[in-house]
């Protein structure tokens, strides 16, 4: 009998949507003004445009979240997870209603290797129940059930309390080393 798959959950915005990335690029659009990543490095993403109302309208904005780039290396990696764990892809979208459709088409575009059954759109991550958890998000990885595994992100740079990866590349090899310890 077939050992079953160790799961992971893999957050949408800022690990593999590069959320932060596409605020930059919309703001220099709208303002002019290119805000550089080490202005986010600590505080929420909001705080680090001049403009704080921006970043909340981009969030409810049509297209904000259809366009946005993909995370370096995210498709390489989940592509190369797949193979030793269950991956699912889990987003709190319930908090930007506009966000469901586009999110889902996102990841029919750049990941569409990921069945519609591993994709979860939620309100609360606390009802996820998997054996690992990769998000930015402290509120999201104090609940985790399984492993918390925090993906750097400016906002969460003075967060220590999780393991941490800072791109994907280093997620990928904690994961084989997971394996390595699951013998």
């Amino acid at each position: 009998m077939k050992a079953k798959r160790k799961s992971i959950a893999i957050d949408m915005d800022n690990v593999i949507a590069d959320i932060e990335e596409q605020a930059i690029i919309w703001y220099e659009r709208d303002f002019g003004v290119r805000i550089k990543r080490e202005a986010m490095h600590g505080i929420p993403e909001a705080d680090a445009f001049p403009n704080k109302q921006a970043v909340y309208n981009y969030v409810h904005a049509p297209g904000f979240f259809r366009t946005a780039p993909v995370v370096p290396g995210a498709v390489e990696a989940l592509q190369k997870l797949m193979i030793n764990f269950e991956v699912y892809i889990v987003s709190a979208a319930m908090e930007f209603p506009l966000s469901l459709y586009e999110k889902r088409e996102w990841l029919s575009e750049h990941f569409s290797f990921i069945s519609w059954r591993n994709i979860v759109f939620c309100g609360d991550k606390s009802v996820i129940d998997t054996d690992y958890l990769i998000d930015d998000h402290p509120k999201n990885l104090d609940f985790c059930r399984g492993k918390a595994i925090m993906f750097t992100a400016g906002h969460n740079r003075n967060h220590h309390q999780h393991t941490r990866v800072n791109n994907w590349a280093e997620a990928a090899t904690l994961m084989e080393q997971e394996l390595s310890i699951q013998g």
